[in-house]
């Protein structure tokens, strides 16, 4: 994604607390509840945060009711912006351990 359409998506209102919050990965319900979003509005901010690619699904898990959930975590850990040369931006992607850690616990949790 280009440097200037990032900040655009960075600049919608809940993306960067969305973001903030899926270091851990999370429902869009348990996003809305937790940063009072309207569930409509959080839908579209997780869509657009996805096709940005700074947030993808983690996965299904079933609920309590025996349906699927679907469960996003943040692609990146950080984001830098600077504007001294010219606009540039840079994005730091979560390491693989940190995937494989998130994995490895979810294998484990789901074995209970």
């Amino acid at each position: 994604m280009v440097g200037d359409d990032l900040i655009t998506v960075l600049g919608n209102k809940y993306n960067t607390d969305i973001l903030t919050a899926t270091g851990d990965a999370k429902s869009a319900q348990d996003l809305s509840d937790q940063l009072d979003v309207p569930i409509a509005t959080c839908y579209r901010r997780i869509n657009e945060l996805e096709e940005a690619d700074l947030l993808e699904l983690h996965d299904r898990p079933l609920s309590d009711e025996h349906r699927r959930v679907k469960v996003y975590r943040r692609r990146v850990d950080g984001v830098e912006v600077d504007f001294r040369d010219g606009l540039t931006v840079e994005v730091e992607e979560r390491s693989a351990v940190k995937n494989r850690l998130d994995d490895v616990w979810r294998d484990l949790s789901s074995r209970k």
